[in-house]
């Protein structure tokens, strides 16, 4: 773990960069326009279940304990993230045996699916313990689904770019989050808005999950139409595709050090980061806060759309200045700024201040985030070598963010209220931000001038 970018396979920091095997005009930016699309309908299916987790603890699961239904529901939300690792080896192994494309395909279908199906279960008052017990079961799939996109994303886009824009366009990957999340947030709005509280709790929740199948459709129609990355091309005309990519990454001890140095340099805090910045508000506004569901989506949407240029922000100025510099700013950043910024947030709301007031302090939780995730993309991607690619990035980057990341809300909420102290919880998001950021600082290799076409 304590290899400062020597050991990694990947060329040495500071080499002049080779020219990437990519295509160059307009090719190239209808490939990454739509790899970043689909992206966000993935992240789009995936966060309507968190941005309705409060509802869903009223629905399927036993009535009478609105606190225990919480805390239920975002466990639910955390299995998600949990079974992503398990994702990110099968469809990594797919993606670097038979290519980028075909992954994609795969992961939209079972990604689409899973959501159309949570739209039709049945609740707890229904069916009893079997309603939640489906729903684990869906949420599990999607999960299997992110696992396996995001490894892919980050590869066919940093795979299509320029060495000088890597940062920049991959870090509309890592912006598809939040996006995703602010479109989820706005489906629900609008659904609410025309159907009214009553009826949108009783029934009208399940026609944003419908609606998906639309998205679904149009998510085929254009990773079908897409073409395979060039360096991958170039592989299967060398005859270098890996056979065995799994045992290929996790067999070699450089690629093993390599995937320790990610997960403890920037993906074991990443996920924690990002939902401390851009879900968990959703749900304190919410609870102990007592905003309705419609207030506090409509703060969350708000923040999102100006948090969300930030992302391409933070990966230029990586491509300009590095990766590792960003990324250590937004970890000590994070550390430093989070609890007081949400008891800047409980004043605002309790006091009854202007939306403004409110709404930037939303927006600044966003900043770390950006800062921590624009350049990640490229950085990961910059660790490996093009055979094992999609097979390396996805492990630690999932085991980081579904296991440290995804149970991030349910840790804090439940520490707060062991604690009787709204914001007791946040001494995990604060700790381990500074923890990877101290490690960051110490360990994380700069990798921006590697040649990733090797």
């Amino acid at each position: 773990i304590c290899s400062t970018g020597s050991e990694v396979s990947a060329p040495a920091a500071g080499s002049v960069p080779a020219a990437n095997p990519a295509p160059s005009g307009g090719s190239s930016v209808r490939a990454i326009a739509a790899a970043v699309a689909g992206t966000v309908f993935e992240w789009f299916d995936f966060f309507l279940y968190g941005s309705l987790a409060v509802v869903f603890g009223r629905l399927f699961f036993p009535p009478g304990h609105e606190t225990a239904g919480l805390l239920a529901a975002l466990a639910v939300f955390g299995a998600g993230w949990v079974v992503r690792p398990l994702g990110a080896l099968v469809f990594g192994r797919i993606g670097d045996r038979v290519g980028r494309r075909r992954a994609f395909l795969i992961t939209i279908v079972l990604m689409g699916f899973s959501t159309v199906a949570i739209g039709l279960l049945p609740t707890y008052a229904q069916v009893g313990l079997l309603a939640p017990a489906l729903l684990v079961t869906l949420r599990l799939l999607q999960g299997l689904a992110v696992g396996g996109e995001f490894g892919g994303a980050a590869t066919y886009v940093a795979e299509h770019s320029a060495p000088h824009r890597r940062g920049l366009n991959t870090s509309l990957v890592m912006g598809t989050g939040t996006i995703g999340l602010l479109l989820a947030l706005l489906a629900i709005a609008v659904t609410r808005g025309v159907l009214g509280e009553q009826a949108f709790e009783q029934w009208g929740w399940r026609l944003p999950f419908l609606a998906s199948v639309l998205l679904l459709a149009l998510s085929v129609y254009m990773r079908l139409h897409l073409a395979e990355s060039p360096a991958f091309e170039k592989l299967q005309r060398e005859g270098q595709v890996a056979h065995a990519p799994l045992r290929e990454a996790f067999g070699k001890r450089e690629h093993v050090k390599a995937m320790l140095l990610a997960l403890v340099t920037l993906t074991a805090a990443q996920g924690v980061v990002w939902n401390a910045g851009q879900y968990f508000p959703l749900v304190f506004l919410q609870n102990p806060l007592g905003l309705d569901v419609g207030q506090a989506s409509v703060l969350m949407m708000c923040a999102l759309l100006l948090a969300a240029p930030m992302f391409p922000l933070a990966g230029w100025l990586s491509d300009r200045f590095g990766r590792r510099p960003v990324i250590v700013t937004g970890f000590l950043l994070a550390a430093a700024t989070l609890l007081p910024t949400y008891m800047g947030l409980a004043t605002a709301v309790r006091g009854g201040l202007p939306f403004a007031a409110s709404l930037a302090l939303l927006w600044w939780l966003s900043v770390p985030v950006a800062l921590v995730c624009g350049p990640a993309s490229a950085y990961l991607v910059e660790l490996f070598p093009t055979r094992i690619r999609y097979s390396a990035i996805g492990l630690p980057y999932h085991l980081g963010n579904g296991w440290f990341g995804g149970f991030m809300p349910l840790a804090t909420v439940a520490v707060s209220m062991h604690f009787s102290s709204e914001f007791a919880g946040l001494v995990y998001p604060t700790a381990m931000a500074l923890l990877c950021g101290l490690l960051a600082l110490r360990k994380m290799p700069e990798t921006r001038h590697r040649d990733i076409g090797l």
